[in-house]
């Protein structure tokens, strides 16, 4: 391969902190199989890139065989075009030299939409009809490589979500009359609520197309002249599962596509006069900006949701909404802060009446403030053990006691970070313990976000091979990450 051709790994591949984490510790037994998965090569296809034999690729993957030699590395780095400083060496000769010319995947609809101007219901109907058109026909490879580009991200993201703080402009008449009625309304409801039910229960995007199918649909009969009541009503519709599509689409990966389903659903939720599900939308956003490291921007989206849907959130909003503040003052090292929100939540969640929150809130409860601030309190501690982790570890145990196995997914997501507090707190027994139990979990879903997770164990299993409980974990942990 010389150094004008194009690398066989989509651009986001390498942004997987999954990936990252297994070049630097030059574990190519997980890079490789962590490549497989989501890259989509074949073990021939990475032999041939490296110049290595297939045999020898099998036996780098099953562990028989470790790469050592400076050569081999090169030979990885320059043929997957991995960037030097991700494997420990010097910026490769090909880095600094230009690419061919190639031609960029046509921007998203989304993102074209967000950038301007209009928030008129009728452009977010053929904003979904065009954005579920694509999704439709792209197979699970061909989406990764079309929407692998990064989200946006700071002011070209915030500006354009300033028109979600005034009021939606009047609709356009149709030619075509709609003869959808309240019931029919009714039953495509239901059908959002237990697609969310589905989602935060298991994650993973099993269900992802049938969701992108049903917000099409929606979309169809917005597209027709429907009676006001039912046409409000059918944005709400189609910004919850443009909410469910969002997060369905992040846990599959799509990370940009996730950030179109929510400019989606928040345009929607606009349309609808939804303000308390917008804000929800703008936390989901602000959530994405925390997995991608830019607290600030995720700052200025809580503060956005806060402003937009001050008389209308809920309390249990409201508390989901000072846990997202909480989250961002954690990652900027604002200790004082944090505490300070996380106190506002739990007293916001102490006050609140269940029957004043919608259906898509009732989550949000003691158990998830524990899970989300036990999350928080790691992040801390893995650059302060000493002052975080055994506060860590006390919070993601109630967690873990309050809302039990049948969470799924968040049972999953506790157990990863208590195993890594015991890592950190210097407990290898219970360490050892909670990471097998963390991996028999994360068998229960099919969340890919649990599975990212479940990669930041891997590396504290690393050099600790004269203990076998911890070789017999990373062993389980190698082969679930390699599925």
């Amino acid at each position: 391969m010389d150094a004008t051709t194009p690398g066989p790994l989509a651009p986001d591949l390498l942004d997987r902190e999954d990936v990252k984490r297994a070049l630097a510790e030059h574990d190519f037994a997980a890079a490789f199989a962590l490549i497989k998965k989501w890259g989509g090569l074949s073990q021939n296809r990475i032999a041939a890139a490296c110049q290595l034999t297939p045999g020898k690729v099998s036996t780098i993957i099953s562990g028989q065989q470790q790469v050592t030699s400076f050569d081999v590395i090169c030979r990885i780095a320059d043929g997957l075009r991995i960037p030097g400083h991700m494997v420990g060496l010097a910026d490769r000769p090909w880095e600094n030299r230009p690419q061919p010319d190639s031609p960029d995947p046509p921007p998203s609809t989304a993102s074209r939409s967000s950038d301007g101007a209009s928030w008129r219901p009728s452009a977010t109907v053929d904003l979904a009809a065009d954005l579920t058109r694509s999704d439709l026909v792209m197979d699970r490879r061909t989406a990764a490589r079309t929407v692998a580009g990064a989200a946006v991200f700071g002011a070209a993201l915030l500006d354009s979500l300033e028109s979600w703080l005034k009021p939606p402009p009047a609709a356009a008449p149709t030619v075509r009359r709609g003869q959808i009625g309240r019931r029919e309304v009714q039953e495509l409801e239901a059908t959002a609520k237990a697609f969310r039910a589905w989602d935060h229960k298991y994650g993973g995007g099993l269900r992802r197309k049938a969701v992108v199918g049903q917000l099409n649909e929606v979309a169809s009969h917005l597209d027709e002249q429907q009676a006001p009541a039912v046409e409000q009503a059918l944005f709400r519709v189609m910004a919850q599962l443009g909410g469910v599509a969002a997060t369905m689409a992040w846990d599959c990966g799509l990370h940009k596509q996730a950030q179109n389903y929510y400019l989606l659903a928040l345009r929607a939720a606009h349309a609808g006069g939804d303000a308390c599900f917008g804000a929800n939308v703008l936390a989901g956003m602000a959530r994405q900006m925390l997995y991608t490291d830019r607290p600030q921007d995720a700052l200025e989206l809580v503060r956005l949701a806060q402003k937009g849907a001050r008389t209308s959130a809920s309390p249990r909003v409201r508390a989901m909404l000072h846990t997202r503040e909480a989250w961002a003052y954690a990652a900027m090292g604002r200790t004082a802060a944090f505490e300070r929100a996380t106190q506002e939540a739990a007293d916001v969640l102490a006050e609140s009446p269940v029957a004043d929150d919608p259906y898509w809130i009732a989550y949000f409860n003691e158990a998830e403030l524990a899970g989300v601030t036990g999350g928080r309190l790691l992040d801390m501690a893995r650059t302060d053990p000493l002052e975080h982790a055994e506060a860590a570890a006390a919070s993601i145990r109630d967690a873990l006691t309050t809302r039990g196995a049948e969470a799924s997914r968040s049972h999953a997501l506790d157990l990863i970070g208590l195993a890594e507090c015991y890592f950190l707190l210097g407990d290898v027994s219970g360490a050892v313990e909670h990471t097998h139990r963390a991996v028999d979990a994360a068998a229960s879903t099919q969340s890919g976000r649990v599975r990212t997770q479940l990669g930041q164990l891997y590396p504290y299993t690393v050099g600790r091979s004269t203990s076998s409980t911890v070789s017999e974990a990373r062993a389980r942990l190698r082969e679930v990450l390699s599925i």
